[in-house]
């Protein structure tokens, strides 16, 4: 199959299965979903979200986590991963919020990765879900499925990253980010996929590499596969 054709069978199942698809992070406004982003890096949506309302009622504005201290944040933030690292990074952050950009969640990816904690992956996720910007977030879930059905042949995420952006329609980008984190996360996980659930093995390259060879032992004479 053609990557032409596999990207317009993507996006045609998925915009009529999902077409509302989100983020599973639980924010109010730009400030929070920047504070849930920089926290879930290695750490799972559901662990965020157990953390953030004790978190956002202390601090619900960026000068307010501004005036924290690493320390008192880190009380805060002591069950995810990484937490010595990212009060810092949120203090930090908050600090640059503020003085920098207003209080303002930028929109630029550039602009974004300026504050701490605030990597590539990151500030695509910000500025696709807050903005609706045609930005590709890559992260585990989003480079080994993309690499699975046949999207990308990229090595590095930034290479799937911009195989993405270059051949999904501009409108689906912000949303398509969303359908790979979901299928990876449900369906096509990472040591056991489940194929006898997927409803797009039709177009997957992995089901049919595998199916191929599944095929092929089958056919082998009992003596052979018993060696």
């Amino acid at each position: 199959m053609l990557k032409k054709e596999r990207y317009k069978r993507f996006v045609s199942h998925f915009s009529a299965k999902q077409p509302d698809a989100e983020t599973e992070l639980h924010y109010n406004n730009p400030f929070q979903l920047l504070v849930a982003v920089i926290l879930s890096a290695q750490c799972t949506d559901k662990r965020i979200n157990q953390v953030t309302p004790a978190l956002f009622q202390r601090f619900p504005t960026p000068k307010a986590l501004a005036e924290a201290t690493p320390d008192i944040v880190f009380d805060y933030i002591r069950s995810v991963s990484y937490p010595n690292n990212k009060a810092k990074h949120l203090v930090g952050m908050a600090n640059m919020l503020m003085n920098d950009f207003d209080n303002v969640v930028p929109a630029d990816v550039d602009e974004l990765q300026k504050m701490p904690g605030v990597g590539r992956k990151t500030a695509n996720v910000i500025a696709s879900v807050i903005y609706n910007a045609p930005a590709m977030a890559v992260d585990t879930h989003v480079f080994r499925v993309s690499n699975r059905i046949g999207l990308s042949d990229g090595k590095t995420p930034l290479a799937v990253e911009k195989e993405l952006v270059r051949h999904l329609p501009q409108d689906t980008i912000h949303v398509a980010h969303h359908w790979l984190i979901l299928h990876g996360r449900y369906v096509c996980v990472a040591r056991s996929p489940k194929c006898n659930i997927c409803e797009i093995t039709s177009f997957c390259r992995f089901f049919h590499k595998n199916e191929k060879l599944t095929k092929i032992f089958s056919d082998m004479p009992t003596e052979i596969k018993n060696i």
